[in-house]
């Protein structure tokens, strides 16, 4: 019996496609082709296909089983309320559902939202929560620019999307709740995670790698054995470095290590003074442990 073929959706645009098609390409799974209106692609695999779709879509896809398994936002899943199965947090787009209100407004929580009018691109989400603290609101739907329809009067706060802030801000707009932190999250239609479980399992290693390797570099070094152990002092490492001899030389050994990125800068200057050399820095694509 052939194969089947694992169909993945993906988004097709919006803040969290182009990392997406990123992890995708440094996972090994390359796409073959590309272009702006394309809705279906092979990869590199002939058992796995790509689709492209809204990130809104996707959760209802991998729910129908039109697509086996789909990367997207936590929030898309709880607002389609889809019944999929969540496989690996990807650590892409993170950020805050909240409920915010115009800078000058005496709002200061949900509670004093009676009767208010909200406007949300994500109206399931927001009347659950309403319901749940038992504050009466109407609920505005709209497609876009939700932070600019307090300023326009159609609503009298809003439930958005926001990372950093920089937008609310900008809009003069503060956040007097939070709703849901979100993330993108890679999911499964249930029928399919049962059925082809080896193959849905060999997908996510092969992206959960790379999200392991994210913020992470190798380093290889040759260290005097006298200088072994204030070198190794450095370089705890995810299990402490991995020291090997050196053919050429009684004298030295080889070191190698992964340490996170953001110690790079102060680290080689100390290995050096701690007796290290020929150190080389490389970046780290996939990690599997």
């Amino acid at each position: 019996m052939a194969e089947k073929v694992i169909r993945l959706a993906i988004p097709n645009k919006g803040r969290i496609a182009e990392p997406v098609r990123e992890l995708i390409e440094k996972s090994g799974l390359h796409i073959r082709s590309t272009g702006d209106r394309l809705l279906l692609a092979k990869t590199v695999d002939p058992h796995v296909e790509i689709i492209f779709a809204r990130p809104i879509d996707i959760p209802g896809y991998v729910s129908a089983g039109i697509a086996d398994l789909g990367i997207t936002g936590q929030d898309m899943v709880k607002e389609r309320r889809a019944e999929v199965r969540e496989l690996l947090d990807l650590g892409l787009g993170r950020a805050n559902l909240v409920l915010a209100v115009m800078e000058e407004s005496s709002v200061k929580s949900a509670a004093d939202l009676e009767g208010a009018r909200i406007a949300t691109e994500f109206p399931e989400m927001t009347r659950d929560y309403f319901r749940e603290i038992g504050v009466n609101v109407t609920v505005v739907q709209v497609s876009g620019a939700c932070e600019a329809t307090p300023h326009l009067g159609i609503a009298d706060a809003i439930v958005d999307l926001s990372s950093s802030g920089a937008t609310l801000e900008t809009n003069h707009l503060r956040v007097i709740g939070t709703l849901f932190p979100t993330s993108t999250v890679l999911v499964a239609n249930l029928t399919s995670f049962a059925s082809c479980r080896p193959k849905i399992d060999e997908l996510t290693l092969a992206f959960e790698s790379v999200v392991r390797a994210r913020g992470q570099c190798y380093l290889m070094m040759n260290v005097a054995r006298d200088s072994l152990p204030v070198v190794r002092d450095l370089l705890p490492g995810l299990s402490g470095p991995t020291v090997m001899d050196v053919a050429s030389s009684g004298d030295l050994v080889a070191v190698h290590a992964v340490v996170g990125e953001e110690r790079i800068y102060t680290l080689i200057n100390q290995l050096r003074l701690a007796g290290a050399r020929d150190i080389l820095v490389l970046s780290v694509e996939r990690m599997v442990r």
